[in-house]
């Protein structure tokens, strides 16, 4: 194979906790599949936690390192979003956003503390989690007639497709997952059945 089609991830959330003098820093890690699932997440997290100063995060999106976002959320640049990144990349764990949670104990960290507290919560939040090998897979969805519906599932079946959504009525839709590595020759079988129509939708 001229690629490797595996990355990392974490199975369930989890969380850890950092503190230094008086403020506490709670890291909250969930695997997720796109950025859409961040805004839920923070909205929990603002009404978990009503008196915290700052929800500062990081996230990547599929094994390319180019892939991902950082929020400081009020602290002073480079400081938050950027150590827990680092954190995320040193582990080498990807489709993960973490969020850490501050609440001000009433001192001062300056630059290098504030990097140390959420490069450590982030930290303390992936020791905790189950970290979990995956594969790359291309989600794709498949337009067909119910006419060859033995076809698509027989196929379904054979090459062990992972069906994430299905609709069947006069005109049948389903969605599912391929691994990068059997692509090729997955949607050359499908090709082959009459008035099937094939989208590509994201890879996860």
């Amino acid at each position: 194979m001229l690629f490797d089609d595996t990355y990392k991830t974490i199975s369930a959330a989890s969380e850890g906790v950092f503190k230094d003098k008086g403020s506490k820093f709670i890291a909250y890690a969930y695997p997720i599949r796109t950025d859409e699932e961040v805004k839920t997440i923070l909205q929990n997290l603002r009404s978990e936690h009503p008196k915290a100063r700052h929800f500062c995060w990081a996230l990547r999106l599929s094994p390319d390192r180019s892939i991902f976002r950082i929020q400081d959320d009020g602290e002073p640049s480079g400081t938050a979003g950027r150590p827990i990144l680092n954190t995320l990349l040193s582990a080498d764990i990807t489709n993960i956003l973490i969020v850490v949670v501050r609440y001000f104990g009433g001192t001062l960290l300056g630059v290098p503390g504030l990097i140390n507290a959420y490069k450590t919560a982030a930290a303390e939040a992936i020791k905790e989690a189950n970290v979990v090998e995956k594969t790359v897979n291309d989600i794709y969805e498949i337009t067909f007639d119910y006419l060859v519906m033995n076809d698509v599932m027989r196929l379904m079946k054979e090459e062990q497709l992972n069906i994430l959504d299905q609709n069947f009525d006069n005109s049948c839709v389903i969605k599912f997952e391929i691994r990068k590595a059997s692509l090729n020759a997955v949607l050359g079988k499908l090709e082959k059945i009459d008035n099937l129509k094939t989208k590509y939708l994201f890879t996860a």
